[in-house]
């Protein structure tokens, strides 16, 4: 049987798709690769996008505003020097963006209006930080990055 030229791309556009089409299954099937998401909860953290919005207008407005610091020892997050420390509560989320498996929450506990998050927490490189805090039933939220070294 000899074989003309529309056969021959025929049989070689066949092979080619099903080659893509493996690649594709594998990739998509295996655990091997990552197919994570930016937020496990994307949608409902989008119907609150008014009350961010106005949390973050608050913040805007204050006089003195957070202020965050890397230094050889952490992170330092500064908060309003003319608040009282203890009645500042609320969560600090640390998001890297390169990796999910690095993520992490830190409570606000704090002795002095300044928060310090250790070193040893941290791989070098891009952090997104997320600070949602209340200071007399006014919420806040800050929102920044750093380069952690």
């Amino acid at each position: 049987m000899k074989l003309n030229w529309g056969t021959s791309i025929v049989i070689a556009f066949g092979l080619f798709m099903i080659f893509i089409l493996q690649f594709v299954f594998k990739v998509q099937s295996s655990n091997q690769y990552d197919h994570e998401m930016v937020t496990e909860d994307y949608y409902k953290k989008e119907k609150n996008i008014n009350g961010e919005y106005e949390r973050k207008s608050n913040s805007y407005a204050l006089k003195n505003p957070v202020q965050i610091f890397d230094t050889k020892q952490g992170i330092i997050i500064a908060f309003p020097s003319d608040f009282n420390h203890q009645e500042i509560n609320g969560t600090i989320s640390l998001y890297r963006p390169s990796n999910q498996k690095l993520d992490f929450s830190h409570p606000i506990k704090l002795t002095s209006n300044n928060l310090l998050i250790p070193k040893d927490k941290f791989v070098g490189g891009l952090w997104e930080i997320t600070i949602d805090w209340e200071y007399q039933n006014i919420k806040y939220l800050n929102q920044s990055t750093i380069n952690v070294e």
